[in-house]
């Protein structure tokens, strides 16, 4: 035991990772099998967890997992895990939260697939909170025309949070967070959002600006005459 106490803080917490690697190593060896929880796949980072995604080309990733809202052009950070979960959980927080931050619950919610569970459909309509997406069970054979515009309204919405999320890992670095530990990532991630959300902030600032010294200029020249 004194010979560890040599190792500085670094060497000693990786070989307390390279242990619980071993002993997961050893454990799907001796079980047969290829999975097992919480698997460590980063020396450097062994908070990361592999998730499974289904996407093409890319079936698993790596990093965090986030839950998001989108408001007036605006994101909304809700929650960052480094474990996998059903981002459907949060849908109740979230609105929750949009009431809390504004006074009122909102019109309506353009929400994903994975969020029109049975539950979030029943606890929305309870509140009189219309959510987007088709209704489940067998799809109607006939959609009048404002059905179809209604649903091509809420896609174009809820292609904003989408947006969104492509905006930051093309702009804004989201997509190459180099920090390590896990409590600094989750700063990146946070401020990456925060710096996206003063850009809108400033562009709506100078588009007011525009506004206002144009009409002011035109009122000067009309006095003028």
């Amino acid at each position: 035991m004194g010979e560890l106490t040599w190792l500085t803080k670094y060497y000693y917490k990786m070989l307390l990772v390279v242990t619980e690697v071993y002993r997961q190593q050893l454990g799907i060896y001796e079980n047969k099998t290829h999975s097992i929880e919480d698997r460590i796949v980063s020396l450097t980072q062994p908070h990361i967890r592999p998730i499974v995604r289904g996407k093409a080309g890319k079936s698993v990733e790596f990093g965090a997992d986030l839950s998001a809202s989108c408001r007036n052009g605006y994101v909304f950070l809700d929650r960052i895990s480094w474990d996998n979960f059903n981002e459907s959980v949060d849908l109740k927080t979230q609105v929750e939260e949009f009431k809390r931050f504004t006074g009122f619950s909102p019109e309506s919610i353009h929400v994903d697939r994975i969020y029109r569970t049975r539950e979030n459909r029943a606890w929305c309509k309870e509140r009189g909170i219309r959510m987007s997406g088709a209704p489940l069970g067998r799809p109607p054979t006939n959609i009048s025309k404002s059905t179809k515009k209604q649903a091509q309204s809420d896609e174009r919405i809820r292609n904003s949070i989408e947006g969104k999320f492509g905006e930051a890992k093309r702009r804004f670095s989201l997509g190459r967070v180099m920090a390590k530990l896990s409590n600094t990532s989750q700063t990146a991630i946070a401020i990456t959002f925060l710096v996206m959300n003063l850009s809108s902030l400033l562009r709506q600032a100078f588009w007011l600006f525009s506004v206002y010294f144009r009409t002011n200029s035109f009122f000067q020249v009309f006095c003028l005459y």
